[in-house]
Formats: C-alpha cells, sequence, structure tokens
C-alpha cells in the first residue's frame, strides 16, 4: 500500500497560489495563532530564536510582537514570502536547519498535509535546543465534519458513489503519543474549538480554497465534479438563524525538547 496519503506537490502549488489571497481569512488563521501562543504564558520560560513552520503571514509577527526573533519556513517560496523578516521555502519533512538551533518551535496549522508526521516531528524536535518547546496545532477528527457528510451524500445521490473530497484528520487520543514517539517530554494534547458561521455557503469554500486547504489527497477524484454537487452539499448543511457552521477541532499539542 502506497503510504503517501498527501500529493506534495499539489499541497505546494495551493499554497503558492494561495498566497495571493491568503490575507483574506488572515482574521481566522490570526484567531487560531493567537489562541496556539496563549500557552506561553503558562510558562515561566523566556524563548529569544523561534521557527515559524507554515505561518501563512500572521505566526511571525505575533512572535516578534512577543521580543522573539523569528525564521519562518514554508513549502511554498511565496507563502514564505509573507512571513516577513528571515525567511525561507522548506518541506517540513525534510527540513534544512542544523540542529539545536531554536528554542521554541511554533507549527499553527501546518502539518496536517505531511504524510509522515512523525519523522516531520522528530526533525522539529531535532532543531530544538534542549529545554526547547514545540507549540503545534492540527485539525482533529471532527473538523469540517458537517461539510464532509454534506457532500459523501450529495455525491451518493448524484452519482450512486462519492470521492474522497476532505482530508483525513488525527484524532486527539494519538497527539500525545505521536510527540512521545517522537522523543519529547512532557507531551501534552489538549482541543480547542472555532466555531465559523456563513451567510452565503459558498464562501466557505472561498475560504478554504483562499487559505490554501484545497483538496491534495493522492487518491482525490481529478474529474470535474458534477455541477450540482457543491450547490446540493452546500444546501444541505446545518443553519443556526440563518447561516451554515463550519467547525474546526484544533488539537493542540506541547512538548519538550529532553
Amino acid at each position: 500500500m502506497d503510504p503517501e496519503v498527501f500529493d506534495r506537490g499539489a499541497v505546494r502549488r495551493h499554497r503558492d497560489r494561495a498566497a495571493r489571497t491568503v490575507a483574506n481569512v488572515a482574521g481566522v488563521l490570526r484567531d487560531a495563532a493567537e489562541r496556539l501562543l496563549d500557552r506561553l504564558d503558562d510558562t515561566t520560560r523566556g524563548f529569544t530564536r523561534a521557527l515559524d513552520v507554515g505561518g501563512r503571514g500572521v505566526v511571525a509577527p505575533l512572535l516578534r510582537a512577543r521580543g522573539i526573533e523569528v525564521v519562518s519556513c514554508d513549502l511554498s517560496p511565496a507563502m514564505a514570502a509573507l512571513n516577513g523578516g528571515l525567511a525561507v521555502a522548506a518541506d517540513e519533512e525534510f527540513l534544512p536547519f542544523a540542529g539545536k538551533t531554536f528554542d521554541l518551535v511554533v507549527a499553527s496549522l501546518s502539518l496536517h498535509w505531511v504524510n509522515d508526521l512523525p519523522g516531520a516531528l522528530i526533525q522539529l524536535r531535532l532543531a530544538l535546543r534542549p529545554g526547547g518547546l514545540l507549540l503545534a496545532s492540527l485539525p482533529a477528527l471532527g473538523t469540517l465534519a458537517e461539510l464532509r457528510q454534506a457532500l459523501t451524500e450529495a455525491e451518493a445521490v448524484l452519482t450512486g458513489g462519492a470521492a474522497p473530497r476532505v482530508s483525513p484528520f488525527v484524532e486527539l487520543r494519538d497527539c500525545a503519543a505521536l510527540l512521545q514517539r517522537a522523543g519529547f517530554a512532557l507531551p501534552v494534547a489538549d482541543l480547542d474549538e472555532l466555531r465559523l458561521l456563513y451567510a452565503d455557503p459558498f464562501a466557505l469554500l472561498r475560504d478554504l480554497r483562499a487559505a490554501g486547504e484545497a483538496n491534495a489527497l493522492r487518491e482525490r477524484d481529478r474529474r470535474v465534479p458534477p455541477r450540482a454537487l457543491f450547490p446540493a452539499a452546500l444546501a444541505a448543511l446545518p443553519e443556526t438563524d440563518g447561516r451554515v457552521a463550519a467547525t474546526l477541532r484544533l488539537a493542540v499539542m506541547t512538548g519538550w525538547a529532553p
């Protein structure tokens, strides 16, 4: 069986394209990043040099505002350039940084398109100095559950089957074990949740595309979907006060380099 779930070339292309539009969803990305960085307030440890992994132009400024020197990296050169300061195009699965370079690594909503997540976490741990901290958040199981169900049911009605159109997500219960497997000390994983409401259901799809979150599954259906698929699916989304809901369940992971 092919262990590569994601098409990394497609991930890079989506992020290249999204570099022109990601400002449209900066508010949501910043909210998620701020929630993640709030964990820094729970420790008395000071941090001087951080690695921002895939921060899409919102994480690096937040770290600099805390007086922390930042190096940013992104699979997409265009997206890396949005971070300002020192930024490099780098694959999260093959990081180019020397060991013990940083005392803080922040990966806000940026590791969920990685095929070898345990391997990527090991590389991040090796890039940390002893006693350094990893802060990471990933979409957890249940994220976009409303959209996944609506697309599956609408496509089954239209075609008699359903292609995978929403990425698989990690289970929260596995996250602490992943950190421990990667060699982190004091691994902790907890859940945070963002609930977004849209007056225009199609705005949800536009925001996902603007953020670079288009379908990059290797086994995705590359044919043009039925014209009625997305209107039918979006019409079936549950409403709250005339707005459709999208739930982002974030697995927040913290671990220390021993």
